[in-house]
């Protein structure tokens, strides 16, 4: 109620971070994501976990523009980026596109391969109980 707008110049939003599309997020590799958020509290969780965050929105949204941007990132260098990436794609592609990526998967990571297996557990389970 008594709020006023901030006049200190480092508490003012920047114009580049008001609403940027998703698609444009999760297309940052850790270089640019340092550049875009330089000098920004959000530059302390770092790319992988902001991407991670990101994605969990993706497959929230329902968005099919998600899809091939989500895609992509299943083949990150941080594992936790590849299963958010699973989780993100399990959401956003029909069941049986899913099921053709998951036939074709192999990571080296174990939690990367537990997110797919729980990926597919989910969905066999939504199959058989409708």
């Amino acid at each position: 109620k008594f709020a006023q707008a901030a006049s200190e110049a480092k508490l003012v939003s920047r114009d580049d971070l008001k609403e940027p599309r998703l698609a444009d997020l999760l297309a940052l590799n850790d270089a640019a994501f340092r550049a875009l958020f330089s000098g920004s509290p959000v530059k302390r969780i770092g790319r992988d976990r902001f991407i991670r965050n990101c994605l969990i929105a993706a497959g929230n949204s329902g968005d099919p523009a998600l899809v091939s941007p989500s895609k992509a990132l299943l083949a990150d260098v941080s594992p936790l980026v590849r299963g958010a990436a699973v989780w993100a794609m399990s959401r956003l592609v029909d069941k049986s596109e899913f099921a053709k990526l998951a036939e074709m998967v192999s990571d080296a990571d174990q939690g990367v391969m537990s997110e797919w297996r729980s990926a597919v557990a989910t969905i066999q389970n939504e199959a058989m109980n409708p």
